[in-house]
């Protein structure tokens, strides 16, 4: 089967779907066939972008962090033909110092939430959608493909992302034992470490903020859009020599302490 037909007839599943990156990736994934579970928490515009990609996709109401509800998404694809590919893009951010102005230390409970949304529930989706790759026909020997989002802050935190970064290196560090774990059943891992995208959270910052932003990139001085994150995800499921691979998407940006 040819790379551009690996997806026809299959499903695939998209955390974070409804917006930003996620929605992005589940745009492209329906345009090369997949049917596409919107596997998000907003039930307003999951149903809409489900809608709006049509071909079979369907909204999954999930929350990442709780194995039952991953498990009820991951069901909802195979049911809509074998899942060949998982992409979580289903994330949080806080910005909190270890120690704040008055010094008292960071809550904990805060970085548990961030850590257990980012990480736990990344691998929630890896695990559980592994398990259901696992029973597809291969194709050249391939099963699937399961793709995580890091970040830069994995490599660069900045003042006062302590736990983002945490949670972020977590899903980097995760990508070469997953893809030599899946090996024997034929699942590549990869995963995607972008910089300063123009998502709906940056949208709502003042057009000067958004210039500032962009200048700090090398080049080219703009913001990534989510189109060319879904790009990138397209590629490497594409790509069959990929696996085990941290690719940064950031305009050669490399983050100042602030």
């Amino acid at each position: 089967m040819s790379d551009d037909l690996f997806l026809k007839g299959s499903s695939a599943i998209v955390t974070g779907g409804a917006s930003g990156l996620g929605g992005a990736t589940a745009r492209k994934l329906a345009s090369l066939g997949a049917s596409v579970i919107i596997a998000d928490r907003d039930g307003e515009k999951g149903p809409a972008k489900a809608a709006e990609l049509g071909g079979g996709s369907r909204f999954v109401s999930t929350d990442v962090t709780d194995p039952d509800a991953v498990g009820a998404a991951i069901a909802a694809a195979v049911e809509a033909g074998p899942l060949r590919v998982a992409v979580s893009c289903a994330g949080i951010g806080i910005a909190a110092r270890i120690l704040n102005r008055e010094g008292e230390p960071h809550a904990s409970k805060l970085f548990q939430k961030v850590i257990n949304v980012n990480l736990v529930g990344t691998f929630n989706v890896l695990s559980q959608a592994a398990a259901a790759m696992a029973k597809n026909e291969p194709d050249d020997g391939e099963r699937g493909v399961i793709i995580n989002t890091a970040s830069v802050a994995a490599f660069e935190g900045q003042i006062g992302q302590i736990a983002y970064s945490a949670s972020k290196g977590g899903v980097h560090a995760m990508t070469v034992p997953a893809a030599r774990d899946l090996a024997s059943i034929g699942v590549r891992v990869l995963t995607i470490a972008p910089g300063i995208f123009d998502t709906p959270m940056l949208a709502s910052l003042p057009e000067a903020a958004r210039e500032s932003l962009a200048q700090s990139v090398v080049f080219p001085k703009k913001l990534g859009l989510p189109s060319q994150f879904g790009e990138l995800a397209a590629t490497m499921v594409r790509n069959r020599y990929l696996n085990g691979e941290t690719i940064r998407l950031d305009g050669a940006i490399r983050m100042a302490p602030r």
